[in-house]
């Protein structure tokens, strides 16, 4: 079975597409803000266009335009292609990528950089299950309430630095790991925000 995997959630556009949980295709590079023009180019790259049997989507938490893309251009091509489409969590990626590196065992702590001075976060289990929900929390706040000497993800350094001890693994999903988040639950392709959006529809901005 041939998986397209599409991964916008953070600075990095990562897509592979997996013939039996194996990669044959696979781009991932640190874009920035580079996700609408490089994300459907990088899918046409692939072997067979990136054809696939079904597709997965990081649906967040993360960057608000990214993860949209992402989730915008999964629906288009599962709609196109007649297949199914299912999400995947953005932090339980990175945890597996940590777990299945270095980590010495027990929980693991992912932070992905967010916006106005929050750091989205979560806590996961050795098995991968999740001890706290997703959240997104300003950063001095935060590193008052993390006490694990080990931060994994985009905003480790940053929440290293602020508590001042610590150290920070930075990793960024990347879309050939989806194998090692292929046994969890699937999530629907749906964005995970953890917080309000950053604009609101004019209606609302008129009515405050």
């Amino acid at each position: 079975m041939r998986i397209l995997v599409i991964d916008t959630a953070t600075q990095a556009l990562s897509v592979a597409l997996l013939d039996d949980g194996a990669p044959i295709g696979h781009f991932h590079e640190i874009v920035g803000r580079g996700h609408a023009e490089a994300l459907l180019p990088a899918i046409a790259a692939l072997p067979d266009g990136g054809r696939a049997d079904a597709i997965a989507v990081d649906v967040g938490p993360g960057s608000f335009t990214g993860v949209r893309i992402g989730i915008a251009a999964a629906r288009a091509l599962a709609l196109a292609w007649g297949i199914p489409l299912h999400g995947y969590g953005a932090l339980a990626m990175i945890a597996a990528r940590a777990m299945a590196g270095n980590h010495e065992g027990g929980p693991v702590t992912v932070t992905i950089t967010g916006g106005h001075g929050e750091l989205f976060w979560q806590v996961f289990s050795a098995e991968l299950a999740p001890l706290t929900p997703p959240a997104s929390t300003p950063i001095a706040e935060l590193a008052q309430q993390l006490a694990q000497p080990t931060l994994y993800g985009t905003g480790a350094e940053t929440l290293v630095t602020a508590r001042g001890h610590g150290a920070a693994i930075s990793l960024y999903p990347d879309a050939a790991d989806y194998p090692l988040v292929a046994g969890l639950p699937p999530l629907p392709p749906s964005p995970i925000y953890c917080r309000g959006a950053d604009a609101r529809p004019m209606t609302e901005r008129s009515a405050s």
